[in-house]
């Protein structure tokens, strides 16, 4: 039997009456056709459906649509405001922090919730931090880099 949910996506309100077993991901790309939360390993393993539950990096694909009820989720489409990247963003753009992009919008997700709760990060701490994001096309080097100078940006902007 269906369950009626209520919240917020993005900024915007959203209420949906969904079944009980679907998950956050599949309600975020199927219902809401926000794709660039990616599909990776259905496990919580590789971290490219990373979105941000209340302001808290979480792994979508581990967490039902109805436990996100009444609170806000935030996806990689609502990072950017008024057509201006988030500084995470364009860090990863100007440090050429991806390669095919298919991990981008996971880690771009895990690094600024990460910055926003520690802007003076160390290279190790980044490193530390973004093991639950798996790249297969990097070399992780410039995702560190990026990481650092978006800190660094975000923590200006504040």
């Amino acid at each position: 039997m269906p369950l009626s949910i209520s919240l917020t996506v993005n900024g915007k309100p959203v209420t949906a009456n969904v079944e009980p077993h679907l998950l956050l991901v599949q309600f975020l790309r199927e219902n809401l056709r926000l794709t660039g939360t990616h599909v990776g390993c259905d496990t919580a393993q590789c971290g490219a459906c990373t979105v941000h539950l209340d302001g808290r990096a979480i792994k979508s694909c581990n967490i039902l649509a109805a436990q996100a009820d009444g609170l806000e989720v935030t996806t990689i489409e609502g990072m950017s405001k008024d057509g201006q990247l988030h500084p995470m963003q364009a860090a990863f753009k100007e440090c050429h922090g991806l390669q095919c992009g298919f991990c981008t919008p996971g880690m771009v997700m895990t690094a600024s919730a990460l910055a926003a709760d520690s802007p003076d990060l160390s290279e190790d701490e980044v490193r530390e931090q973004l093991d639950g994001n798996l790249c297969r096309c990097t070399g992780y080097h410039n995702i560190v880099k990026a990481v650092l100078e978006g800190a660094q940006n975000m923590k200006a902007r504040a």
